[in-house]
């Protein structure tokens, strides 16, 4: 018997020799505007020092060949419509399909790390008027759908309960599937452009950029009844457009954390929705607070005056129902320790990040707060 079931089983295989997948490669443009793409991204949108950069890289690595070179790769720009010339004709700027590209390399890049994780989708799950079926079923209840009933689930139950000699359906022999909702979420994406995200030799802006360029992508193609709005902040924080993330720049700021919280906290009052929240991306302390037209700073250590207006902001946003969530890029104990006092009075979450990973979480904490129940 076991030996008939395996045959029985096998038969169902086929076993071929392997071949290596036969795809269509990569033409030169399309491999070199990658890198370009990314260049164009560390650069802040600066096309002539992002070529630069690809020419010294050339040098180096060859990228090119003597079939196609770099002369050739920015024709292609041009006749693709990647770049073009400005007003005065004096300098190249990327367009809007370039801005498009971004976004959507942003997106697949950091989105295919953690899709396997992903279910559905990302209801709430809070039974009754939902939005989504699922494999649940239940007893029929008063202002329930006609559309969610299961009608071989009900007749089977009224098999069972009333015998097949004679058919009868009965409201108790009802059996409806169960539904999900999905949440409408309302995000805030604050960005700390201080000068500290660019010190010590490492690029901290570029991955915050790519991120938040990834999220509002995401936020627009899969779940367009969200919103994402971006805040930056230094010394003040002010809100932009989703198509100048790409084209971000650190300044010369202290880190003002209240003045964010506060313009995040604003915006989300002004937004209808059941989950609020706020994602803040930081490498350093709060320094900076403004009193008045003066900024009162401190650089040099964790100043109490501007550390208890930052947990006291983290309590108003606590008590209009925001949760804050912190991306740390940095492990100083110190700062750790004054994140996870923020995180208490916030009831929020913390997460100490390294920048390579920095997109997996948010993007997995965005989607795991969509789940979050509606009442």
């Amino acid at each position: 018997m076991f030996n008939h079931f395996v045959l029985t089983y096998m038969i169902g295989y086929r076993f071929t020799k392997y071949f290596p997948s036969q795809g269509k490669e990569k033409s030169a443009f399309e491999n070199l505007l990658k890198i370009f793409l990314d260049l164009l991204l560390i650069t802040s949108g600066d096309v002539s020092e992002a070529l630069n950069w690809m020419n010294e890289i050339d040098r180096q690595y060859k990228l090119t060949s003597d079939e196609y070179g770099m002369g050739d790769f920015i024709e292609d720009l041009k006749k693709n419509g990647y770049i073009k010339e400005d007003e005065n004709g004096i300098q190249l700027i990327p367009t809007a399909k370039t801005d498009r590209t971004i976004r959507k390399k942003s997106l697949e890049e950091i989105f295919s790390k953690i899709k396997k994780s992903m279910k559905g989708n990302h209801q709430t799950y809070s039974p009754g008027f939902g939005d989504e079926p699922t494999s649940e079923r239940r007893e029929y209840l008063f202002g329930d759908m006609i559309e969610q009933i299961d009608i071989t689930g009900s007749i089977k139950n009224a098999q069972i309960n009333h015998g097949i000699d004679e058919f009868r359906l009965t409201e108790n022999d009802l059996e409806v599937e169960e539904r999900d909702f999905k949440s409408l979420t309302s995000t805030v994406l604050m960005i700390d452009i201080s000068h500290s995200m660019i010190l010590y030799g490492e690029d901290r802006i570029t991955p915050a950029k790519k991120v938040a360029i990834a999220l509002s992508e995401l936020i627009s193609t899969k779940y367009p009844k969200d919103t994402l709005d971006v805040i930056v902040f230094g010394n003040d924080a002010w809100q932009i457009d989703v198509k100048e993330i790409p084209y971000l720049q650190v300044g010369p700021y202290h880190t003002n954390t209240v003045a964010g919280l506060q313009l995040a906290a604003d915006i989300l009052r002004r937004r209808k929705t059941n989950n609020k929240q706020i994602f803040m991306i930081t490498d350093g302390k709060p320094t900076c607070l403004k009193e008045g037209l003066k900024y009162y700073k401190n650089s040099f250590g964790l100043d109490r005056k501007i550390l208890n207006k930052t947990l006291d902001q983290a309590a108003v946003c606590r008590k209009a129902g925001i949760t804050i969530t912190t991306y740390m890029i940095a492990r100083d104990p110190y700062l750790q320790e004054f994140i996870r006092e923020f995180t208490k009075i916030n009831n929020g979450r913390a997460f100490y990040s390294s920048l390579n990973v920095l997109g997996d979480f948010i993007f997995e904490d965005y989607i795991r707060n969509r789940r979050k129940k509606v009442r």
